[in-house]
């Protein structure tokens, strides 16, 4: 099973193809995420794990449509990144994009709105991630899909979260 780790920068994992656009110790591959393609064959991937890394790439769609193209079908697919309305997601100056907890459903085959990508996957689990003082939060908002949506539609700006972990499965 060949696994990739965007944007690792000094979390070089083990058994993975280590990517970063920095030269770093550990970094197997280097290349700036804002140039396409990335330097990795269709369907090469069996797994890949991105960590607060998408957030500062120049689009939101570019990347996710780079990342099904290397992605085998059914390959799972890690990404963490910071949500929307933390205040991580908006203080750091060099975060670009915004994510919700939505973003990501826009890229599922049943989701309609999708006629600008052909990139699909479906979603096997949403996480809402809070800051260690509110992890009761994220165990309470994460028993169900409905106190998740409930949250997001009601509370998130007056409880911001920390980040949004999502697991997706490829669609080809």
């Amino acid at each position: 099973m060949k696994k990739l780790n965007i944007g690792c920068g000094k979390e070089i994992k083990g058994g993975f193809v280590n990517l970063d656009s920095v030269k770093l110790s550990g970094v197997d591959v280097v290349h700036n995420l804002d140039v396409y393609p990335w330097p990795f064959k269709k369907d090469e991937f069996n797994y890949v794990v991105s960590n607060h890394v998408l957030e500062h790439l120049d689009s939101i769609i570019k990347p996710i449509e780079e990342i099904w193209k290397i992605t085998k079908n059914k390959a799972h697919i890690l990404i963490e990144v910071p949500v929307f309305p933390s205040i991580g997601a908006m203080a750091d100056p060099t975060h670009k994009q915004f994510y919700t907890y939505r973003t990501f459903d826009y890229f599922r085959p049943e989701d309609s709105l999708n006629y600008y990508s052909k990139a699909r996957f479906n979603i096997i689990s949403k996480n809402i991630i809070f800051t260690k003082p509110l992890f009761f939060f994220g165990w309470f908002f994460n028993l169900s899909i409905s106190m998740q949506k409930f949250y997001t539609n009601f509370l998130a700006f007056l409880i911001p979260a920390f980040a949004l972990k999502i697991e997706l499965e490829t669609v080809k």
